[in-house]
């Protein structure tokens, strides 16, 4: 059996006879990292580049702490050389860049297919690049959600992103029905933050057979729990639902098995370029030259509209690029203990004290399990988030506040440090006391 974080941190602090919160388990944990020369792949902002930061309480020479790759992830050093080759291409080629080159523009995107499909287990011929998600979701939605009288509810979970929950709504409303009658909000129990798998399913058996399609997310956002799209999939197949994902914060983030799952859809967005993933084999409508007969084309990419704009390509071919030097296996072992250390250090400084009630803590709402959730972890704090938030921000920290009151760190594996967690952790205690909280 694989040792928890909490364990890993407690043998080598004892290994090297240290706390198990001093900077050297940071430092050693770092070194025995196997995909550790992945970070020197993407450009890190010093801190002096981020507009937030203060530099009268930090080195601006320094890099930042950056912990918003789930919302936006660090540049891939190649991302401008590619661009710039296009740029070039189109001064020197104008339209003969379309079929000429080495990414030819017509069909840039297929070359890449293979690669996104490993990182969502998926077969090539079942991935697709195109459009933006939300337009995604409603191009899906359009196909896969045929309401019937007896059979036409979506389900979907309480606070799922606020776009897909409009997506939602609107397709409803295309359809002319009741939107509060059509749409199943699934919520966590009393006293809960997140929604238990037992609860998905057992409400999958209950309203199944009004249910046309269960669109949930992979990885819910603001709370940072992976949901079982397995079990969850499996449910809904057997009472006759069709089931999608929204995989925006899942792909990259946790091992995926699309094509085993039996997913009927999956969409998401790479933050460097979207993409779509479909199970269901569907054709392409394509006008020929010689004429107005449709030229049917087997496969996924007859949801796409267009061949994908080429300055969009260049960042999707770097980020893969660096993905395809590892495995979502390894990156999944690195995350699994840097979310888990960052986890041990939180719980360490700020689990709340109920005989000191003035100490500032913090209440971790993703799940403790590493197999329900991802690299995120979703942060409430018993003081106000906004203050602590910004005085976060001007030490050179970046993550991610969501209303009402969570801030959001995710130490992404493919560029994150031990060291980057342990210096987030520093500059917590700085900011909650800036911030007039009570240490």
């Amino acid at each position: 059996m694989m040792e928890s974080a909490q364990q890993t941190v407690a043998r080598v602090s004892q290994e090297l006879k240290c706390s198990p919160t001093s900077r050297r388990v940071a430092e050693h944990l770092d070194k025995q990292d196997e995909l550790r020369h992945l970070r020197q792949e993407f450009l890190i902002p010093k801190i002096s580049e981020l507009s937030t930061s203060d530099l009268s309480l930090v080195d601006g020479a320094e890099d930042c702490v950056y912990l918003a790759g789930n919302s936006l992830g660090l540049q891939p050093k190649n991302t401008k050389k590619y661009i710039d080759e296009e740029l070039e291409k189109w001064a020197k080629m104008g339209v003969h860049g379309h079929l000429k080159g080495s990414r030819p523009w017509v069909w840039a995107e297929e070359n890449l297919e293979e690669q996104m499909a490993k990182i969502v287990g998926a077969k090539p011929e079942e991935v697709a690049l195109m459009n933006g998600l939300t337009v995604n979701l409603h191009l899906l939605m359009l196909s896969f959600y045929k309401p019937t009288p007896k059979r036409y509810k979506i389900l979907l979970e309480e606070k799922a992103f606020p776009s897909d929950h409009y997506a939602i709504e609107s397709q409803i409303r295309l359809r002319e029905l009741d939107v509060a009658d059509s749409m199943l909000i699934i919520k966590p129990r009393q006293g809960e933050d997140t929604i238990r798998t037992e609860d998905i399913v057992s409400l999958i058996e209950r309203e199944g057979d009004a249910i046309a399609l269960v669109m949930l997310s992979g990885v819910q956002y603001y709370t940072g729990q992976l949901f079982d799209m397995e079990a969850i999939t499996k449910a809904g197949h057997a009472k006759g639902c069709l089931v999608g994902f929204d995989c925006a914060h899942a792909v990259g983030n946790a091992e995926l098995r699309f094509h085993d799952w039996n997913v009927d859809f999956a969409c998401w967005c790479s933050y460097k370029g979207p993409v779509v993933w479909l199970e269901r084999i569907y054709m392409r409508n394509t006008l020929t030259a010689l004429n107005l007969q449709m030229d049917l084309q087997p496969g996924v990419n007859g949801f796409r509209l267009s061949n994908q704009p080429i300055l969009l390509v260049c960042p999707l071919q770097a980020s893969l690029e660096i993905f395809n030097q590892t495995s979502m296996k390894d990156l999944r072992k690195k995350s699994v203990l840097l979310t888990g250390y960052l986890e041990y250090l939180i719980r360490h400084y700020y689990t709340k004290d109920p005989s000191d009630p003035d100490k500032p803590s913090v209440r971790i709402i993703t799940p403790s399990d590493p197999e329900q959730r991802g690299c995120q972890l979703s942060l409430c704090f018993s003081c106000p988030i906004r203050a602590v938030f910004e005085e976060l921000e001007k030490r050179g920290v970046a993550c991610d506040m969501r209303e009402p009151d969570v801030l959001r760190v995710a130490p992404v594996p493919l560029y994150n440090s031990f060291a980057d967690v342990h210096r987030f952790i520093a500059a917590l205690g700085s900011a909650l006391s800036a911030s007039g909280a009570k240490q």
